[in-house]
């Protein structure tokens, strides 16, 4: 292997979940924030959850907000 190519590795990265930490891996950086794990995924845990990243749901809404199908008609 060349030397000085490589980032730097941190065995002891810590993740964390809402300001907690949920658990510990290897990593190329000291410590990670998530928004889901499988703690909270609702696919391991049999809870339904809600999670909007960056607006999806308002975004959604406002494209097909009013008469967006009714203008669309053939």
């Amino acid at each position: 292997m060349k030397k000085d190519i490589h980032p730097r590795w941190y065995s002891n990265c810590k993740v964390y979940y809402n300001g907690e930490v949920v658990m510990t891996c290897g990593a190329t950086v000291p410590e990670l924030h998530v928004d889901v794990w499988s703690g909270s995924h609702p696919f391991f845990t049999g809870k339904s959850t809600f999670v909007d990243s960056a607006g999806r749901v308002e975004k959604f809404n406002r494209k097909f907000a009013g008469n967006y199908f009714q203008s669309k008609k053939k």
